[in-house]
């Protein structure tokens, strides 16, 4: 009889710290921050598309890209500024922790067509 309620006691931890670590895990998973692709081509004077929406505490990944000259991709509340070579990309990572309207734009202002592009990034409250 000895044996056999120690063996059940055993079962129960092991079964008690499956349970356990399932719960954590599934937290874990639901804590994790959703990752997001956006990319977004200048052209022309333009950003297409000119409005980035993703959720707060988004991961995303940003890819800019030119069709023509050099460019730039600046988001001053998120120190955000990358420059885009002429026909070329850059890529980069950043965390949207902040919820709000945040204006983008290219902050080359050698030519007059830069201050023109202009665009949106809303970042959605949770």
């Amino acid at each position: 009889m000895r044996c056999s309620r120690h063996s059940t006691g055993w079962v129960l931890l092991a079964a008690g710290l499956l349970v356990g670590y399932t719960a954590a895990s599934h937290l874990r998973a639901q804590d994790a921050p959703a990752r997001r692709e956006v990319t977004v081509v200048i052209q022309g004077g333009k950003f297409t598309p000119n409005r980035v929406q993703v959720a707060q505490d988004d991961l995303v990944t940003l890819i800019v890209r030119s069709e023509d000259a050099a460019h730039s991709f600046a988001v001053d509340e998120y120190r955000i500024a990358r420059r885009v070579p002429a026909g070329g990309s850059t890529s980069f990572e950043f965390r949207a922790d902040r919820p709000g309207t945040f204006p983008f734009y290219c902050n080359l202002t050698s030519e007059p067509g830069h201050r023109a592009e202009r665009g949106e990034l809303i970042v959605l409250a949770k």
